[in-house]
C-alpha cells in the first residue's frame, strides 16, 4: 500500500502510459544538470527485455492493487518463512509518516553509502519505472534483475496464494522481491519505506533497529483514522522492542501516541526539537546551506541541493537516523565525520520533489498530493524561486482532499490548468474544474483533460507573461501526474 499516491497498479493506466512514452510529443528544452541525469531509469531499449518487463508488470497488476487494504501480515509472514526469512539477514532502518518518507529514505541511503556501506533501498510509489522501487547501492535494479527476482519468487508466491484466503497483493509481492534482492546482494543495511500506515503494512515483517517517523498529517483517513493521533497509532507499529525511534516534530496527539508506543516496547527515543534539530538554514543557489544539530553534536556548512524548509527537516531526521544506526546518541559524545556528511548531502537527489525539468519558461515538478504537502511545496516555491507569475498544472487523485490541496496552492498560483493523469483514480476533470473555480475564481481556471495539452497550455500562459519576467509552471497534485509529466517533458 503506498502512502503517497498509489502508482503502477491499473492496467488501463499502463496502456495509456505506454502510449505516452511511445507516441506523445516531447515538450522539452534541455536543461543540463536537471531532469534526465538522475537515477530514474527509462524503460529498456532492448525490445525483448522491455516486453519481458512489461509481462512481469502485467502479472503484478493482475493482483490486488495498492489501494486495496486487507489488514493482515499473514501472507507476508508465510512467504518470508518459505524463503528463509531474508529480511532478517541484514539490519534495517524502517521509515513511516505521511509526507517526506521517500526524500528522507534517499538521504539516509546517501549517508550510508558515503560511509562505505552497501545499501538496499525500498520506496514507493515509483515515478516512472517500477524498477525504481528496489535500489541497490543508490541505483534502481536493472530490468533484468527485477525480472529474474520476480521469476525466482514466483513459485513460492504461488504456494502462499494457494494456502491463504486471499492472493498476495501487488505491493506484497514487490516488497518480498525487495527483501529477497537485498539478501541476495547482500546488503549491509536496508532502508525501507512503509507503503501505508505501519502495523499492517507489508514491509512490517522487518524489524528495523531504527524506526523513523516523518511528520504525521491527515491522509488516507478512510483507512488510517480521522485524526493525526489515530493515524499515528497505526504508524507506531513499526517501532519494535529495543529499537531507536527517531521522530520528526509531530502534532501533539501524534507525539503522545508515538511516545507511548516507544515506552511500551522499551525503545530509545530521539525527538526533533529536543535531541536533534535544524539550527540554521540559508537559501543558496541550487538548494540550501544548513547547520544541523545531530544526536552527537553540530554539523555546519552542509549543502543540500533540495528546496524548502521541509527538506531541511527531512535532512536532520535522516542524519539522526544514521547516527542512531551507528550507535551515536546521548551516551556517545561524538559526531559522524563532517566531510563525509557534507559529501553525502551534496549528492542527494529526489526526483519529482520541486524538480526543475525545463527552462524558458521554468517548469517545476512537485508530487504534493495532500494539503500538508501542498503547503510545504507552496512555501518552498515562494522561498526558492523568483516567480512573478506561476501557472499551476494540477492533476490529483479523486480520493484526496483536493479542496485543501487547491487552497494551499492558491496564494502562489496566478492561474491553474486542471487536468488528469491516465489512471482510473484520477479526479474527474469537470468535478476538479468546479472545485478550482470555487477556490481560484473562473478567470484563473483553464480546463485541459489531456495532460500533454495541459502542459502546453500552461507553458503558453507562462510564455505570454514573458519567460524573462519571472513566469513559470508548477506541475503537481499526484506522483502519477508528475511521473507522466516528467516523461512528456523529456526526463528519464
Amino acid at each position: 500500500m503506498a502512502d503517497s499516491d498509489d502508482f503502477g497498479t491499473d492496467p488501463q493506466r499502463e496502456a495509456d502510459y505506454a502510449l505516452i512514452e511511445a507516441g506523445s510529443r516531447t515538450l522539452r528544452t534541455p536543461v543540463p544538470g536537471v531532469a534526465g541525469e538522475d537515477d530514474v531509469p527509462r524503460r529498456p531499449a532492448d525490445p525483448e527485455l522491455d516486453r519481458a518487463l512489461h509481462a512481469v508488470e502485467e502479472e503484478l497488476l493482475g493482483r490486488w492493487p495498492e489501494t486495496r487494504l486487507e489488514p493482515s501480515l499473514d501472507r507476508m509472514t508465510a512467504l518470508m518463512d518459505i524463503l528463509g526469512e531474508p529480511q532478517r539477514s541484514y539490519p534495517a532502518i524502517h521509515i513511516t509518516g505521511t509526507n517526506g518518507k521517500t526524500s528522507t529514505a534517499r538521504m539516509i541511503e546517501r549517508l550510508l553509502l558515503a560511509f562505505d556501506l552497501r545499501t538496499g533501498r525500498y520506496t514507493s510509489p515509483h515515478v516512472q519505472s517500477v524498477t525504481e522501487r528496489i535500489s541497490l547501492d543508490g541505483a534502481p535494479v536493472s530490468a533484468e534483475r527485477f525480472i529474474e527476482t520476480y521469476h525466482d519468487l514466483q513459485p513460492y508466491v504461488g504456494m502462499v496464494d494457494g494456502s491463504q484466503p486471499h492472493r498476495m497483493s501487488f505491493f506484497e509481492v514487490i516488497t518480498a522481491m525487495a527483501y529477497a534482492a537485498f539478501a541476495d546482494a547482500p546488503v549491509d543495511v536496508a532502508v525501507v519505506e512503509v507503503g501505508m500506515g505501519g502495523s499492517w503494512d507489508a514491509t512490517n515483517v522487518v524489524d528495523g533497529q531504527v524506526a523513523v517517523v516523518t511528520p504525521v498529517a491527515l491522509d488516507h483517513t478512510d483507512r488510517l483514522g480521522g485524526t493525526t493521533g489515530e493515524i499515528a497509532g497505526e504508524k507506531a507499529g513499526i517501532i519494535k522492542k529495543d529499537a531507536t525511534a527517531v521522530l520528526a516534530a509531530q502534532p501533539a496527539d501524534a507525539a503522545q501516541v508515538l511516545l507511548a508506543r516507544s515506552v511500551e516496547v522499551d525503545a530509545t527515543v530521539a525527538r526533533e526539537g529536543l535531541e536533534f534539530g535544524v539550527l540554521r538554514r540559508e537559501v543558496a543557489v541550487g538548494g540550501q546551506l544548513l547547520t544541523l544539530r545531530g544526536l552527537g553534536g553540530e554539523y555546519d556548512q552542509v549543502f543540500l541541493p533540495l528546496h524548502g524548509e521541509h527538506q531541511a527537516h527531512n535532512a536532520v531526521l535522516a542524519l539522526a537516523a544514521v547516527e542512531a544506526f551507528f550507535g551515536i546518541g546521548s551516551t556517545h559524545e561524538r559526531t559522524l565525520d563532517i566531510d563525509t556528511v557534507r559529501t553525502a548531502f551534496a549528492a542527494v537527489t529526489s526526483p519529482g520533489r520541486l524538480e526543475i525539468v525545463r527552462r524558458s519558461p521554468t517548469v517545476v515538478l512537485d508530487a504534493a498530493h495532500n494539503p500538508a504537502g501542498a503547503r510545504a511545496a507552496a512555501a518552498a516555491v515562494g522561498e526558492a524561486f523568483d516567480f512573478t507569475h506561476l501557472v499551476g498544472v494540477v492533476g490529483p487523485s479523486g480520493d484526496k482532499d483536493v479542496r485543501g490541496l487547491l487552497e494551499a496552492f492558491e496564494p502562489v498560483l496566478a492561474e491553474v490548468v486542471v487536468t488528469r493523469n491516465s489512471t482510473h483514480r484520477a479526479m474527474d476533470v469537470d468535478e476538479l474544474a468546479a472545485l478550482a473555480v470555487e477556490v481560484f475564481g473562473e478567470d484563473r481556471v483553464q480546463v485541459e483533460p489531456r495532460l500533454d495539452d495541459a502542459l502546453e497550455a500552461a507553458i503558453a500562459l507562462a510564455d505570454d507573461e514573458g519567460a524573462y519576467s519571472g513566469a513559470g509552471v508548477l506541475v503537481t497534485g499526484s506522483v502519477i501526474t508528475v511521473g507522466e509529466a516528467r516523461l512528456l517533458l523529456g526526463g528519464k
